[in-house]
């Protein structure tokens, strides 16, 4: 049994561990926005090549266990790959093709609201109004940073159905994992999903490829005249792909995954922070707000505990 020491130390190591991966998110845009808009790369490729690249360099550390210890948990890791890779990526993808940047990213932000309701639902867990409350607070917060440039909430329901599409793939996953993860190393787990979300996103790539007789840009990766494709490349697999999912899965160990995920709230204030300094965008008004209710949020959704619902007994 781990001493209250230890134990406040493994959480704290993973709050931090969940501030960081979640930084790292928010900053892939900023990397995934040259590939796509200076290099040419489709949505399908950015996500096939980065996840493809990722699996390999795991497999070099992790190529003696290949398969699950059974079916069940097979399929389960299966599940996992499905919904944080392939379902989740190329549903907000194509979701940016049919509604607004700010829909998707203010859409794609309820994945927290989503696993606390599932939670609570499917498996009976109580959440505590600390958890719920800030969950909200930081919510608005992320509205707040979404829209301080000025543009509203247009509702366009295909591009908007399929942003929430990609929040309860993430939040099927984060409860997916939730059980796996003490079976098996966060090394194995992370390669598995690569792999699976891999294997299902190769469809979509051949597709979109056969449909827009469009070249594959793989080899822009190696171009010697522009090495800042790589740079950017390798950013996004190293650090926001393999390192970013292996302390994200240690994190919703820890942590839970209700309050793992209420760190996403994050993404978009690094987002708009890595912009200011690296793109030189304005940060108007209510982008600060935003920046202090999403910190409050997280503080207040980390106040109180989750507990499992206890059955009420019936007087006789």
């Amino acid at each position: 049994m781990a001493s209250p020491i230890k134990s406040k130390y493994l959480v704290g190591l993973a709050h931090i561990g969940a501030f960081i991966t979640a930084s790292a998110w928010g900053s892939s845009f900023l990397s995934t926005k040259v590939l796509m808009a200076d290099g040419g790369f489709s949505p399908v490729e950015m996500y096939v090549y980065r996840f493809a690249a990722a699996y390999f360099l795991l497999l070099c550390f992790t190529f003696r266990h290949i398969f699950a210890n059974n079916w069940r948990d097979e399929l389960q890791l299966m599940l996992c790959g499905i919904c944080a890779g392939s379902l989740y990526f190329i549903t907000e993808n194509y979701a940016l093709e049919n509604t607004t940047t700010g829909n998707v990213s203010l859409l794609a932000s309820v994945s927290p609201l989503f696993t606390a309701a599932i939670m609570a639902l499917v498996f009976r867990v109580k959440i505590g109004s600390g958890v719920v409350i800030g969950s909200l607070i930081a919510f608005v917060g992320v509205a707040c940073v979404i829209f301080s440039n000025g543009d509203g909430f247009e509702i366009k329901p295909k591009g908007d159905l399929l942003a929430l599409s990609a929040a309860l793939s993430w939040a099927v996953y984060s409860l997916a994992a939730k059980r796996i993860i003490p079976l098996y190393s966060g090394l194995f787990i992370t390669r598995k999903l690569f792999f699976y979300g891999v294997i299902t996103g190769l469809p979509f790539l051949f597709i979109q490829h056969s449909l827009s007789h469009q070249p594959y840009h793989l080899t822009l990766l190696f171009s010697m005249q522009n090495p800042h494709y790589l740079l950017n490349f390798a950013f996004l697999v190293i650090f926001c792909s393999l390192l970013a999912y292996l302390v994200w899965n240690q994190v919703m160990s820890v942590l839970g995954p209700v309050v793992a995920n209420n760190y996403l709230y994050i993404q978009p204030l690094v987002t708009m922070i890595a912009a200011y300094f690296v793109l030189g965008e304005k940060i108007y008004p209510l982008g600060y707000l935003g920046c202090a209710l999403i910190i409050g949020g997280l503080v207040a959704a980390d106040k109180l505990k989750i507990s499992p619902r206890r059955p009420q007994l019936r007087k006789m």
